[in-house]
């Protein structure tokens, strides 16, 4: 029978503290070890995840603790707080590959044990009954893009209602004039940095053939925004921060969706351009940067759905006073030296990313110029 949540005035919103930590940590490490042992990636990234979140360190190692036992420890915890430690045990599920169905049976009985749930749950389901066709349905009917409508096109500016969230539009002249626009805008405003970034690398603006999905190009702002670069690794550290900005539960699907892209592989294809590549969270330091992202993410001010944001009405403002704005704070000195850098950095663009934007300038018959960015 889960723990029912407390009441308002039972209710514990005070930050978790060390002694917590160490329980909730191994309770998660508890669900997801697979015989009693966890993988390399998964003490990684708990241990990065509990230090960068709440600045204790977590005890994966001791005694176990169970699906009531944990009920037990969040009693005083409402729903928003019971619903992150669920997606910080998902997270360590899904880095699985094969995902054991003793682990998300697990899962299952700790998500009915603290009365919430979460609908990543689906998609780890049908990893573990290996069916990965099914799985990526499930990404679409339970995450972020699962109540996409009409409306959800208005921060896009193209020119019809697409049919569906990852939706191509490879002919609407109207709004690539719109993204080529944003060229003529000062150097240090958002606008100008988003056209550098896709000169740069060769991007197609959206609206013309070639390009990605117009939803998908959302994210890219956020690399502005939040200084990252755009490798592989780069994208699981963005995606990690827009996740985790949001308060709507579904964002965490994002996360989710890169990790099985970019760690197991799991997921073939996803946002309508992204091809699996795995082995990339299992690089040498990026629990750290994938962790920092997260909470960089959450310390941004309210909650903040990225993908959402109409940022042609605020590509004329500078890149700074909107970091301000949105209170975006700078990145551990931890995940620098892991390996975390911007889009203008050394490592902050791809080998192919290059050629393609030295590609882009000869067509144009321009000066090569990457603004700084360089591959390591």
């Amino acid at each position: 029978m889960p723990v029912p949540l407390p009441t308002p005035d039972e209710v514990d919103l005070v930050p978790p503290t060390a002694e917590e930590v160490a329980a909730t940590s191994r309770a998660i490490a508890t669900a997801v070890a697979v015989d009693g042992e966890l993988s390399a990636v998964q003490r990684l990234l708990l241990e990065a995840l509990y230090v960068s979140m709440t600045g204790h360190p977590a005890a994966v190692e001791g005694d176990a603790i169970d699906a009531r036992g944990l009920g037990e420890l969040l009693r005083r915890r409402n729903a928003a707080f019971r619903g992150r430690i669920l997606q910080v045990m998902l997270l360590g599920a899904l880095v699985l590959n094969p995902l054991p169905e003793e682990v998300i049976q697990r899962v299952d009985e700790c998500a009915r044990e603290l009365g919430v749930d979460d609908g990543m749950l689906e998609v780890a389901r049908s990893y573990a009954h290996g069916n990965a066709a099914l799985a990526a349905f499930d990404f679409e009917r339970n995450g972020y893009t699962a109540e996409w409508d009409t409306q959800g096109n208005e921060a896009l500016h193209t020119a019809e209602s697409l049919p569906e969230a990852w939706a191509q539009a490879v002919d609407d002249p109207e709004l690539a004039a719109r993204w080529k626009a944003l060229e003529e805008l000062p150097k240090g405003t958002m606008g100008r940095g988003i056209t550098d970034f896709y000169r740069a690398r060769g991007f197609t603006y959206p609206g013309l053939p070639g390009s990605a999905p117009p939803l998908l190009a959302q994210h890219d702002w956020v690399h502005v925004l939040a200084d990252y670069g755009t490798t592989v690794e780069s994208e699981l550290e963005v995606f990690a921060f827009i996740a985790r900005a949001n308060d709507d539960p579904r964002g965490f699907s994002l996360l989710a969706m890169v990790v099985s892209l970019f760690e197991t592989g799991a997921l073939a294809t996803g946002a309508g351009l992204f091809e699996a590549d795995p082995g990339h969270l299992a690089k040498s330091g990026m629990a750290v940067r994938v962790a920092d992202a997260m909470r960089r993410g959450a310390l941004c001010a309210g909650s903040n759905d990225f993908m959402s944001v109409d940022w042609f009405a605020i590509a004329d403002q500078p890149i700074e006073k909107l970091r301000g704005h949105f209170c975006v704070p700078p990145k551990s000195a931890d995940a620098v030296a892991a390996g975390a850098v911007g889009p203008w950095d050394a490592g902050g663009i791809s080998p192919y990313q290059l050629g393609a934007g030295q590609e882009l300038a000869a067509r144009e018959g321009r000066e090569y110029d990457s603004f700084g960015a360089s591959v390591e």
